[in-house]
């Protein structure tokens, strides 16, 4: 995601065994006092205790993010004093950037740079936002004669968002920032498999100046907890990012109360190499593109089409390269891919690469279970590379969400166009050519919200991010993301020297 400088990184062991909800500006246990555990997916080891969120403890956030705005002491306060707090989380945040680092790869088991850029990601979003808030404003419209009419941009309330377990900390952040920065109330349901830096992004939040009740944190089941959340009738709007099938039904629930809603979904993005590209920084690129985060992101290139002029060459130095991974321990530098979130994921993305193999594709590298020295009781999977596969098979067409990339040749420009629009979702892609004019006009035919050229970062604070098609609507991490958060009220007003009288009576 973003680059970041280096730091040096020294692990601190501040994990505690127990992690609160956090309801009202308070640390609180659950209704019932239930607990649940959180476990290590490097190691298998037992992380912590969550506060496991009960239905009862999800209507006092509500009632609780409600009670907070409507009493307007956050929702009216002066823009330049939201600013100033949200500037202040992100200092806080990164005081405690080791920490949080720490518990982002204990809770994930990602390597850690994808941590650090992630965390570094998180807070520069907060001091995005502080910035974009001061001149988000309405408008003054032309009228005809002695009319006048205004827009007001208005924080459109309580905000209930539910985080994906691949980002905990930088999804939450992405959330967070722009939904407080307009006045909003938020719920937030962090993914229950990886709690721990939203709760304390939380907890931040409330140290920065955050008054009660605007930000509250409920980790439990999203089967339980999300959809009371979402059918909620004091809830007014809905994000959430995860997989295409859950965006479905959280979108057919919100439509009962008829609820804003903004989805960032699946993905099954191309990555696309013309035979002029630059070979070695498509390598690297393509390299990036589906490994980073074990290839566990919604934007994962994980469809990779290479010309077929080509074809040869850069498969030899993508193979050569993808051997050269190394998995192992997530805080070393040296570690490239971490591990899998848990046996369940890893079960499946096993279950795609075995379709593939009885479908006749061939396993170039990788295509199983990986044995990691010291880490037996985590849940690894090799770096691999599928070839000898065709558009119609399982694992070209579906969202696998794991270190796995398909390598398809192609002869032209216009056929590879068309096969890269052949899909059901529309997230991220990139393209890889020294032809500028190539570079433009496969841009605009792709149908994608995100088209990266020569370049494998997709994420920026104050860049669009969002898909096409099932892979969900509304873009997150920009200017634009503000009115997401926002009704727009227009005024009209008159100013005429005579009363009006429309009747003539």
């Amino acid at each position: 995601m973003t680059s970041v400088k280096e730091q040096k990184f020294e692990q601190l062991e501040t994990k505690r065994d127990m992690y609160w909800m956090i309801i009202n500006g308070e640390r609180v246990e659950s209704s019932n006092g239930d607990t649940y555990i959180t476990y290590n997916p490097a190691t298998g080891e037992a992380i912590a205790k969550i506060a496991k969120a009960t239905k009862e403890d999800a209507e006092r956030a509500v009632q609780a993010a409600r009670n907070a705005f409507d009493l307007g002491k956050w929702r009216l306060s002066p823009v330049n004093k939201r600013s100033r707090t949200l500037n202040k989380i992100a200092s806080i945040m990164r005081s405690r950037f080791n920490e949080l680092v720490e518990l982002e790869i204990l809770d994930t088991g990602k390597s850690l740079g994808a941590a650090q850029g992630q965390v570094m990601q998180a807070i520069e979003d907060f001091e995005f936002y502080a910035g974009a808030i001061v001149s988000h404003r309405g408008a003054n419209n032309s009228m005809p004669g002695q009319f006048q009419n205004i827009t007001e941009k208005e924080p459109v309330g309580v905000c209930a968002q539910i985080i994906p377990w691949n980002y905990p900390l930088m999804m939450a952040a992405w959330k967070i920032a722009p939904a407080i920065a307009v006045g909003c109330s938020v719920v937030v349901k962090p993914a229950t498999l990886t709690p721990l830096t939203a709760i304390v992004l939380g907890e931040i939040c409330l140290e920065a100046g955050v008054p009660a009740g605007v930000v509250n944190i409920v980790p439990g089941a999203g089967s339980e907890i999300g959809n009371y959340l979402v059918e909620h009738p004091q809830v007014d709007k809905v994000a959430f990012t995860g997989s295409t099938p859950i965006g479905k039904n959280i979108m057919a629930r919100a439509s009962e109360t008829l609820k804003r809603v903004t989805l960032e979904l699946g993905g099954k993005s191309p990555n696309i190499v013309f035979a002029d590209a630059d070979l070695d920084a498509a390598v690297d690129g393509s390299l990036f593109g589906i490994f980073y985060n074990t290839g566990q992101s919604c934007e994962a290139r994980s469809r990779l089409y290479v010309q077929e002029d080509v074809y040869d060459a850069f498969m030899e130095k993508f193979v050569e390269k993808t051997k050269k991974l190394q998995l192992g321990n997530p805080f070393a530098k040296e570690t490239h891919v971490g591990a899998i979130i848990n046996r369940e994921q890893l079960e499946v993305i096993d279950g795609y690469v075995q379709s593939a193999i009885q479908e006749g594709a061939t396993i170039v590298t990788g295509g199983k279970e990986a044995k990691v020295e010291g880490y037996e009781n985590g849940f690894w999977y090799e770096p691999t590379i599928i070839a000898n596969v065709h558009d119609d098979m399982k694992v070209v067409k579906e969202e696998i969400f794991g270190p796995v990339v398909v390598v398809l040749p192609f002869k032209d420009e216009k056929e590879v166009v068309k096969r890269a629009n052949t899909s059901d979702y529309g997230l991220g892609s990139a393209i890889w050519t020294t032809d500028y004019a190539r570079a433009t006009r496969v841009s605009k035919q792709i149908q994608a919200g995100i088209v990266m050229v020569n370049c494998p970062f997709s994420a920026f604070p104050g860049t669009p991010f969002g898909g096409y098609k099932q892979s969900g609507f509304g873009r997150e991490l920009c200017i634009e993301t503000l009115d997401l958060y926002c009704e727009t009220k227009s005024v009209i007003s008159y100013f005429g020297n005579r009363p009006l009288n429309p009747f003539g009576l």
